[in-house]
């Protein structure tokens, strides 16, 4: 009973194996007549394993020839020759009209990209997801890959994700507007998401889906007017960027303050990064942070990053909150503020680890 069990469990797991795969069918066939001919001469002939695989070999393939060292075949040997002539040509015309079938239906192309698919999810991590890669996203890639940060570009269009593919970068290819996609590109554990696809609607559809998969994700989406910044802003992304107002903005800060562009261009070639330290809203979390100087705490000198600026939150709630920049030592910190500090990775997890518990959430991007 447990044997014709096992016999029973063996039949359905090659017959879902064959299911699975298409090409396992055609491919078991060939190797049952390629075994079943070399074990036919191994009993008829009595020759070693390498002639037996030999004799197959010449005989499937039609060459048919022997010399000097090929042993005399008898009248069991011509038996199981003929047999393979009928029933292995078959098998392998079969075999071969199969695999032509799935490589013209795209089988073959399917299974490269689902294996590249989640060779995506189990490498990808803290990475940046880009979506578009039209003139803005190849300036954001640029920029990026220049930093050293993980990107995955999220196109639909088979003429960018060659160029994509072109200067070494991870190209998924589908529709980012679909929640299947950004799952596949790592939604959940990515470092944040940019919306740069040429269409507004395009972006505001990214940035809905982002923002319901993950909501502590930062989102960044271009905009081409006004009125659509302020959808995406509704939608969920935490910065909108116009390509032409900021544009302008550089442009307009070259010209009246050129150094400090020089500077944030040298800042953006470096090792430096800038994070957004969010300190928790609950007093008793902070420990003894609460109510302490700058000064009295020492950040800094103890972690090696700098302060850059401290927001402040509204107790009325209103839209604007204040913001204390280049905070000298004796700017106290407090519940729910948020600390925008420079340096290296390390003085930054340095820092991080200062704060401890009162930390509620970091958000980095590159400086």
């Amino acid at each position: 009973m447990k044997r014709q069990r096992r016999s029973s469990r063996r039949r359905r797991g090659l017959r879902g194996l064959i299911a699975s795969q298409p090409w396992a069918g055609p491919l078991l066939a060939l190797a049952l007549v390629v075994n079943g001919g070399a074990l036919g001469y191994r009993f008829t002939e009595g020759w070693d394993w390498g002639d037996c695989y030999w004799m197959v070999l010449i005989t499937l393939s039609t060459l048919g020839f022997s010399d000097e060292h090929t042993p005399l075949i008898h009248t069991g040997g011509r038996i199981v020759t003929a047999l393979l002539l009928v029933g292995g040509l078959v098998v392998v015309q079969q075999t071969i009209q199969k695999l032509l079938e799935l490589t013209n239906a795209g089988y073959f192309r399917r299974l490269r990209e689902r294996r590249y698919r989640q060779l995506l999810k189990r490498t990808m991590n803290r990475h940046v997801i880009l979506c578009g890669y039209g003139r803005i996203g190849r300036e954001i890639a640029e920029q990026l890959s220049g930093e050293g940060v993980p990107l995955l570009v999220v196109e639909n269009d088979a003429d960018r994700i060659e160029e994509a593919q072109q200067r070494d970068l991870k190209v998924l290819q589908g529709d980012a507007t679909l929640d299947e996609t950004l799952e596949e590109a790592g939604i959940h554990h990515c470092r944040a998401l940019v919306a740069a696809l040429p269409s507004n609607a395009a972006n505001l559809y990214v940035i809905l889906s982002a923002r319901g998969l993950a909501p502590r994700t930062r989102l960044i989406a271009r905009a081409d007017s006004e009125e659509a910044e302020g959808k995406l802003r509704l939608a969920g992304a935490d910065q909108v960027v116009s390509p032409y107002v900021a544009g302008g903005r550089t442009m307009a800060a070259t010209a009246l303050r050129p150094l400090a562009v020089t500077f944030m261009d040298l800042l953006a070639g470096s090792d430096c990064e800038v994070e957004e330290f969010l300190l928790s809203e609950d007093p008793s979390q902070l420990g003894d942070l609460n109510g302490s100087s700058l000064a009295e705490l020492q950040l800094g000198r103890r972690s090696g990053a700098l302060v850059l600026a401290i927001r402040n939150p509204d107790p009325t709630g209103s839209a604007t909150d204040s913001l204390i920049a280049n905070p000298g030592g004796g700017v106290r910190l407090a519940p729910g503020q948020l600390l925008v500090v420079m340096g290296s990775q390390e003085q930054l997890q340095r820092f991080g680890a200062l704060l401890g518990n009162g930390l509620s959430s970091v958000e980095s991007m590159p400086a």
